[in-house]
This record gives C-alpha cells, structure tokens and sequence, in this order.
C-alpha cells in the first residue's frame, strides 16, 4: 500500500479524528436540517434521532469514499488512466452513496414505526431522502479525487527526478571514471618512449607528471572546477609535453579570467592530448595550440597537420566524452569547427546559475 494511503488510513479506519470529524458533521446537520429540534417541547428526542442518523450517514459515507479511494489506487492510475480512473471512480462512488444512503434513512424510517408492511413503505419519501447525500457526495468525491490525483502525480514527479537524478549522476560518474585511466595510459605511452631516448629526460617528466595527478586526484569527484584551475593545470600539462617534443610544440594562453566561470573536470586535458596525439609536433613543423576566451566560450584550436598513421592506440573517448559530460551539466552544446588549416573546439564557459 502507497506511503500517502497507509497514513490516511490511520484517519479513515474509526480512529478518534475520524471519529470527532463526522461527530461534528453531525452537529452541524442537525442545527441546519432541524432548529425546531432545539426550541420545541418534544425536540430533544427529535433531535438525537437527527444528530444519530446524520452521524451514521456521514461515518458510512466518509469511510465509504476512502474504500473507494484505496481501490482504485491499487487498480488504476491517475498517471496512466487519467479519463477511465475519474469516470469510474465518481460513478463507484456516487453509486456507492446512492444505494448506502437509501438503504440506512429506510432502515432509520422504517425502525422507527412500531409496525409497517410492505405497502406502508414510503419509497417516494425515502428516494428524496437520497438526494441531499447525493449532493454532498458530489463535493466529497470532488475532494477526494483531487487529493488522490495530487499525491500520486506528486509521487510520481518525485520518483521520475530521482531516478533522472540518479541516472545522471552515475552516467557522469562513468565517464568521470575513463579519464584516470585514460590519462595514465597515454602518459606512461609517453613516458615508455622518453626512457629509451632520454633517462634524463624522462626523470623530469616524471616529476612533472606526479604534480599533474595531483591535480587529477583532487577534482575527480567534482562536477566542475573553476577556469582558473583548469587553465592552470592546462599550462603544467603542455610544458610536460614540451619536455618531450620541445620547439615541435608551441602554444599560448591567453584569457581574462572571470571567477564565476567553470568547466567539467580535465576538459582541456582531453583536448591537448587528443591535438598532439593526431597531429605532427615536430621542429620542421611544429603544433601550435591556442587556448584563448571568446564572449561565454573557451576556444582551443591548434594547426591541422594529420599525421599519416597513428602510432599510438585510441581509446575512443576524447570529443565523446566531453560532450556526453556537457549534455549532463547543461544545455550548451560543445562546437567543433574543422577546416584544411585549423581544428577548433570552443567549450561553453558555465555559471553557477545555469547548473
């Protein structure tokens, strides 16, 4: 049974509120329906037969409505069904109150004569008996239906963000996942060459790299890092690779920083290492990368000089990656611009706001 149900039964199932409730309908029946009761003689046995059978309608009424309520809760829902639950729960209902209602003002009538026969059976008077319950019945339902309609949409809304919230969030999680690995990979592919070419050289690096994972270590749980931080990590990581090619690799970063712009964690990081992994970084043609800010844009774009053949194993995550991440955080989409010269991404620089 439903959270919302379970508690309301707790009302519905004769408790003392329930009780009380219908105690006062009661009352408030019995002053409106019957004020002679209360300034005749003979009103005081006239008025606990209202105030009785007032108290006995409304508590078969009132509890009826909730049955009614539960089971179509169990059978329908307001979410799939919205047409079919309304017309057959108002119909349940009003038929529920029709035939209860008639049967208790018969049994109050009818225990209240001394002796009746069949032909003594006022049905004229008792179906008249039917229409004031019918008409509270009306709002009743009227209530009822709009407080079911309103939890369970308003369930169903909570648990559809939830499960978008989780998703989402494991989504991210995943592709935040690649980037260590991918990152160690190239970087030791790197390295694997350096040892053999120069020890020397690969001593430096390696104390370059160990600050770089730092930096790695500390935003992977983060959905965003500041541009500054990003920018910074950004110029340890190109001089980490100028160590390796040297004057083959050229590049200059030039933005004015605002403090309320962010990116997802190690975007540029996947951007320069996907330039010099597919692009020729050498002294006769050296790669020039530019990371510079174009209005709420970060753009980097480098030289187009393919290399013939790729020495070094893809992983596929690359431009797939940073955008799948962008769809996550917002609704900017990552523009990628390609011609014979030059290969251009601009990555939307995010607020707080837009998150």
């Amino acid at each position: 049974m439903p959270s919302h149900i379970r508690g309301s039964a707790k009302f519905w199932n004769f408790s003392p509120a329930f009780i009380g409730i219908n105690l006062l309908i009661a009352v408030v029946l019995t002053v409106v329906f019957c004020p002679s009761c209360f300034t005749r003689n003979d009103g005081y046995e006239l008025a606990i037969y209202n105030f009785l059978s007032s108290f006995i309608l409304s508590c078969a009424l009132s509890y009826g409505g909730f049955m009614v309520e539960v089971y179509f809760d169990k059978t329908i829902s307001w979410i799939e069904y919205p047409v079919k639950r309304l017309v057959l729960e108002t119909s349940a209902y009003l038929l529920y109150v029709f035939v209860v209602s008639f049967v208790i003002t018969a049994m109050i009538e009818l225990l209240g004569r001394r002796t009746f026969t069949l032909d003594d059976i006022p049905w004229q008077r008792l179906l008249a008996y039917t229409k004031f319950p019918m008409q509270i019945s009306a709002f009743i339902s009227f209530v009822l239906i709009s407080r079911s309609f309103l939890l369970e949409w308003r369930k169903s809304a909570i648990e559809a963000e939830q499960l978008k919230t989780q998703q989402y969030a494991q989504q991210y999680q995943t592709l935040k996942d690649q980037l260590n690995p991918h990152f160690l990979f190239n970087s030791f592919n790197v390295l694997s060459n350096l040892v053999y070419e120069n020890p020397d050289t690969a001593a430096k690096f390696i104390r370059q790299l160990s600050k770089i994972y730092r930096y790695v270590l500390e935003v992977q749980q983060e959905k965003l890092v500041k541009l500054s931080s990003e920018l910074e990590f950004a110029e340890n990581f190109l001089s980490l690779q100028k160590i390796r090619f040297e004057n083959g690799l050229l590049y200059d970063i030039h933005v004015d920083q605002r403090p309320d712009f962010y990116l997802p964690p190690l975007s540029l990081q996947m951007l320069l290492e996907n330039a010099i992994k597919h692009n020729v970084a050498s002294m006769a043609d050296p790669l020039r990368i530019e990371i510079f800010r174009e209005g709420n844009t970060l753009v980097i774009k480098n030289n187009l000089q393919l290399k013939s053949s790729l020495t070094e194993e893809s992983t596929g995550i690359g431009l797939s990656n940073i955008r799948k991440r962008y769809e996550l955080l917002s609704a900017e989409p990552v523009l990628i611009e390609e011609n014979a010269d030059f290969f251009i991404v601009k990555l939307p620089l995010l607020v707080s706001s837009q998150i």
